[in-house]
């Protein structure tokens, strides 16, 4: 019996795996594909890679994305480290259910009012102060902090929660000063959940289009944008080897960043480890 579920358990995790990265697989393959006819095979070809190296309307759009994505992380993980810190750290405070309704209201909010209001929002600055000018980099990284930072702050909120506070009482006990606290204690241990927090904000603004696509204006196209576009005209296959590249880049950091929180979470245990014999 236990053989039978543990194959079964087995046919279903190969099954999900497949699900998710089989088409991700043909995306790759076709990129190296000759033809100008995406399902139709032509051989092997790094054709369409120097196609897209060619296009200056490609690559503006990545450039304008990836400055977007790394100031919307920056400050997203800023803001919702603090905010988790107050949730967690500073107990009962006044306005704090209203303060934690409206930090994960962005988790539930459909993109289509945020974006909506948003817009609206800019307009009304507009009218008022005569700011933004026009609608494009600030706009649009201020909208991908709005809800980014939701993300974020729930993330330093679970790993807070998990690793309690008997470090931080321990320093504070010997003397240390609450920032020393935090800067020496508090803010090292939660390293993983800081770089989690980070990538997830970066990518959720990489991969936003229905925001992003009400806030911003001519000119300022960023990649989302411009592969929906693309895509109602007809699948090019230049956006296949785009995507190739993406998928590498984001490999890539998501390994470093494991590599970085197995350490993080190695140095603890042993932090741990050390603790307890101590205390022994």
């Amino acid at each position: 019996m236990h053989g039978k579920r543990s194959r079964f358990l087995t046919i279903m995790l190969v099954l999900g795996m497949a699900f998710f990265y089989v088409p991700m697989v043909l995306l790759v393959v076709y990129s190296f594909n000759y033809s100008k006819i995406v399902p139709v095979w032509g051989g092997w070809s790094l054709r369409w890679y120097e196609v897209l190296f060619q296009s200056e309307e490609v690559w503006m759009a990545v450039s304008l994305s990836l400055k977007i994505a790394f100031v919307n992380a920056t400050f997203a993980t800023m803001l919702g480290t603090l905010a988790g810190l107050a949730m967690v750290r500073f107990g009962r405070f006044r306005g704090r259910t209203l303060f934690g309704g409206m930090l994960v209201a962005p988790l539930v909010m459909p993109e289509v009012i945020t974006g909506l209001s948003l817009l609206v929002f800019f307009i009304s600055m507009k009218q008022l102060v005569g700011w933004p000018e026009q609608r494009g980099f600030a706009t649009i990284t201020i909208a991908h902090i709005t809800f980014s930072l939701a993300y974020v702050a729930v993330t330093i909120q679970a790993r807070l929660t998990g690793m309690g506070e008997d470090l931080e009482e321990a320093a504070a006990d010997l003397g240390a000063k609450p920032f020393k606290v935090l800067t020496a204690i508090t803010i090292p241990r939660l390293t993983p959940a800081l770089i989690s927090g980070w990538l997830l904000a970066f990518t959720l603004s990489l991969d936003d289009l229905v925001i992003a696509s009400f806030v911003t204006g001519p000119g300022a196209n960023t990649l989302p944008i411009l592969i929906f576009s693309r895509i109602r005209l007809g699948l090019r296959p230049d956006i296949n080897a785009l995507a190739t590249i993406m998928i590498l880049v984001i490999a890539t950091c998501v390994a470093i960043a494991a590599i970085l929180m197995f350490r993080q979470q190695r140095a603890d245990l042993k932090d741990q480890q050390l603790a307890e014999r101590g205390e022994s």
